[in-house]
C-alpha cells in the first residue's frame, strides 16, 4: 500500500471515522516522528522493519509484529531503526 520515500516518510489514512482512524506510515532508516502528543489512546503496529517508540520518556523497541500502546496525553515519539513500514490506530474517545 505504500513505500517509504528515500530519506523521508510517507503515510496514507486507509479508514476515517467519528470513532477513530487508521494511518499506514512507512519510515525510511534513520527518519522518524518528534515528540509529540495526542488527545487520543493508539496502537501502533509494527508491520515490517523495527522501530524505537519514546513513550513518557520510556524507549522501546519494537520489531514486526510488535504493538506499542501510545496513551493520550502522553509525549512520545518514533525512531525508525531500519526501513520500517506501521500501522497506527487511533481511538477517539465518543464520550468526549
Amino acid at each position: 500500500l505504500i513505500q517509504p520515500a528515500e530519506q523521508g516518510i510517507s503515510s496514507r489514512v486507509l479508514a476515517r471515522s467519528a470513532g477513530g482512524n487508521v494511518t499506514v506510515f512507512a519510515f525510511d532508516a534513520g527518519q522518524g516522528l518528534t515528540e509529540h502528543t495526542t488527545a487520543f489512546d493508539a496502537l501502533a503496529l509494527v508491520v515490517s522493519g523495527a522501530i524505537t517508540f519514546n513513550v513518557g520518556g520510556a524507549p522501546t523497541r519494537a520489531a514486526a509484529g510488535s504493538i506499542v500502546r501510545l496513551p493520550a496525553n502522553v509525549p512520545h515519539a518514533v525512531d525508525a531503526t531500519e526501513t520500517s513500514r506501521m500501522l497506527l490506530i487511533m481511538m477517539k474517545d465518543s464520550a468526549a
